[in-house]
């Protein structure tokens, strides 16, 4: 609710607010409180304490100028949300950094750090334990925590609860006169009391009943009140009402009520309100905005039509459709969502091709609804539903029973996310996808799978600093590959293995392993990874120092290329052969070699290559005593580039072959070593 809509609760709030100030155990004891203070709102799901907790955070806003981010803690299953997700949510609300495969207890730890130089508040809605709220506590008094809960959340030190039940009579009664108008109201007072006693005075059941009688002005306030009293059953007022208000529904739009409950995270959209109840995008909007009329769904504000079903409405959904609709039908729901999602999602990439492609010709033939006008629309889609598509694909790969288009949606989502956002932007997203996609491969005993997940998952783990965990890894992604006889995975590990240990310092392994890939490639006469594999192993031999070896490796991948025909790749393999003879003591060698790469260079138009090549024979020359034409090299080179270009380092500053390829990047006149090629 706005603060325009909200309603009553004065009470309430004023001992929230006094509870920020109020003096915990730490303060009495003379220490200052090591944590954020804990504000528990408690009531059953249904009592608006998440709107109660929504105005809390209004009304105190200007205490907390950092803001205030918001997460739940409990699925609308009723599981816990894992502390992982939850941790990396928080931290993208904050606009933190959130490696992808990071722990738990890293991203809680990172957290933690963020919030210590900040004043925020959390607000964490439906928390299931004590063990939940205490795990994201911020280490600052600076900052408030609100966490909302059913009960007691006892394990927390120093917090009291509020509970909450119904809404105080005055109020309720204007939350019905809002759906009804007042002039129902006045003309019978006492059936509205009595309607408001009916239903508990809980705000859910109070909208349910102002949005029936809000679509029915002909029935009086008294008639529906009457209706509610002689229904059967003892049962909560909300679950009474609920029924009272999906008995009047006709049976199609009862059917989309019931289907809601399939929606991941309890979030709709028309195409997933069309797609679970097989009827047009057009009427599933309607309805949907029906149902927001009769309380039965919330609008969500966003630049999409998106809707909510309330998490107390769920578990009532959920008994209908258990009770109502065959296993096979409810399947079949959850088959065409998935459906839908996948075509959304191959259109939402299409749409990033070029004209004329055959992804956008493809597009052309798709119905309008499933497309969009512009990229522009397709990345805000994306980005608004992403939350959404993620919880469809966990809720798939869960359900054990349609992992064919499980495997189909992860693949969707995952080239729709690389397309709008890029590999590094969406890493976090695509580790959990890669995860799942594991998950089905081992399930269903998918070697080949498996080892694309294990491949992309080490990728991932090697890209943010884990490398033992990347290792291990790309070791079990070779088994995969082994087993499913496919070339590409077995090779493809072997090197990223041999890559692994390369970046551990562990040159001989590397070596070993760069071998074995290389024998596969020769075996399958892949000329051109090959040559690559030859200048890897050369490159590592180099780091360790066994020049003789590393002249053998860029020899042979000189070669490889020059029978590939590849121009750029064979000038990189002479520039690094040329760097290698220097540091072996043969500058008269490695002179002539340089002066062939820059030819080469040339030929590949490569401009900064030959500038990096002609800065290198100024150094060669002025060690061979030619200062003169060294200065015609500098200057040559100085010309490529455009720019006043810095001194080469004297001898002593030479970068060393044990060098970072990273480090040697850095330096603008060093060509990158063979690791950086692939």
């Amino acid at each position: 609710m706005t603060a325009s809509q909200f309603l009553g609760r004065g009470r309430e709030l004023k001992e929230l607010r006094a509870d920020i100030e109020r003096a915990g155990l730490d303060t009495l004891s003379g220490r200052k409180a090591p944590r954020a203070r804990v504000l528990l709102i408690a009531g059953r799901p249904g009592t608006g304490r998440t709107a109660l907790a929504g105005e809390l955070l209004r009304q105190i806003a200007d205490r907390y100028p950092d803001g205030a981010v918001r997460t739940r803690l409990t699925a609308p299953d009723g599981t816990p949300v894992p502390t992982e997700r939850v941790a990396r949510d928080l931290l993208d609300a904050l606009d933190l950094p959130a490696p992808p495969g990071e722990s738990a207890d890293d991203l809680t730890e990172r957290l933690r750090e963020g919030l210590s130089v900040r004043r925020v508040v959390l607000l964490l809605d439906d928390a299931s334990s004590a063990e939940q709220v205490d795990e994201l506590l911020p280490e600052t008094p600076d900052c408030l925590v609100v966490a909302v809960a059913e009960g007691p959340l006892t394990g927390i030190p120093d917090v009291r609860p509020c509970t909450i039940g119904g809404l105080d009579t005055k109020s309720a009664v204007e939350l019905l006169t809002r759906h009804t108008g007042s002039v129902r109201i006045t003309c019978d007072p006492r059936s509205a009391e009595s309607l408001v006693e009916v239903c508990g005075s809980e705000p859910a059941a109070l909208e349910i009943a102002g949005g029936w009688l809000a679509v029915r002005p002909k029935e009086s306030v008294a008639d529906l009140a009457k209706q509610l009293h002689a229904l059967d059953g003892d049962g909560p007022a909300l679950a009474r009402v609920f029924r009272h208000a999906y008995a009047s529904l006709p049976a199609p739009a009862a059917r989309i009520l019931r289907y809601l409950s399939l929606a991941p995270e309890g979030y709709v959209d028309p195409h997933t309100a069309s797609a679970l109840a097989g009827c047009s995008v057009s009427a599933a909007r309607t309805t949907l905005d029906d149902f927001v009329t009769l309380g039965l769904v919330r609008g969500v504000a966003s630049e999409l039509p998106q809707y909510e079903v309330p998490g107390c409405l769920l578990p009532l959904l959920r008994g209908l459709t258990e009770t109502l609709d065959r296993p096979g039908e409810v399947q079949l729901a959850r088959a065409r969502m998935l459906e839908r999602t996948v075509r959304l999602l191959t259109s939402c990439r299409a749409i990033t091709e070029p004209d004329g492609s055959p992804p956008r010709k493809k597009l052309a033939g798709l119905p309008s609804a499933l497309r969009f006008a512009d990229a522009e629309a397709a990345a805000e889609w994306l980005r608004v539903r992403r939350p959404t598509l993620l919880a469809a694909a966990r809720l798939a790969v869960a359900d054990g029973e349609l992992d064919t288009l499980a495997r189909r949606l992860m693949a969707a989502l995952t080239r729709a996310l690389v397309a709008h956002r890029g590999p590094e932007d969406a890493a976090a997203e695509l580790y959990g996808i890669h995860r799942l996609v594991l998950d089905v491969a081992e399930r269903r005993d998918l070697p080949r799978e498996k080892a694309a997940a294990l491949l992309n998952l080490a990728d991932l783990d090697a890209r943010t600093g884990r490398t033992q965990d990347a290792l291990a890894r790309y070791r079990a992604a070779l088994d995969a590959g082994r087993a499913a006889g496919d070339p590409y995975a077995t090779g493809r590990a072997m090197e990223s293995v041999g890559g692994t240990y390369q970046e551990l310092g562990d040159w001989q392994r590397a070596a070993d392993w760069y071998g074995r890939a290389l024998s596969q490639r020769l075996t399958r006469g892949e000329r051109a990874d090959a040559a690559r594999l030859h200048g890897r192993i050369a490159a590592v031999h180099t780091y360790a120092g066994r020049y003789g070896d590393a002249l053998r490796g860029w020899r042979s991948a000189v070669a490889g290329y020059r029978k590939e025909g590849d121009v750029p790749a064979q000038a990189r393999a002479l520039s690094e052969l040329a760097r290698v003879q220097e540091y072996a003591g043969r500058p008269e060698d490695s002179l002539y070699t340089c002066q062939e790469a820059v030819e080469w260079a040339r030929q590949a138009k490569d401009v900064r290559l030959q500038a990096a090549l002609q800065l290198r024979l100024a150094d060669t020359l002025e060690r061979l005593g030619d200062p003169a034409a060294a200065k015609l090299h500098r200057s040559a080179a100085e010309r490529m580039l455009g720019e006043e270009i810095a001194p080469a380092p004297t001898e002593g500053k030479q970068a060393s072959p044990e060098a970072n390829p990273s480090e040697q990047a850095a330096n603008a006149y060093e060509i990158r070593s063979a690791p950086a090629e692939d």
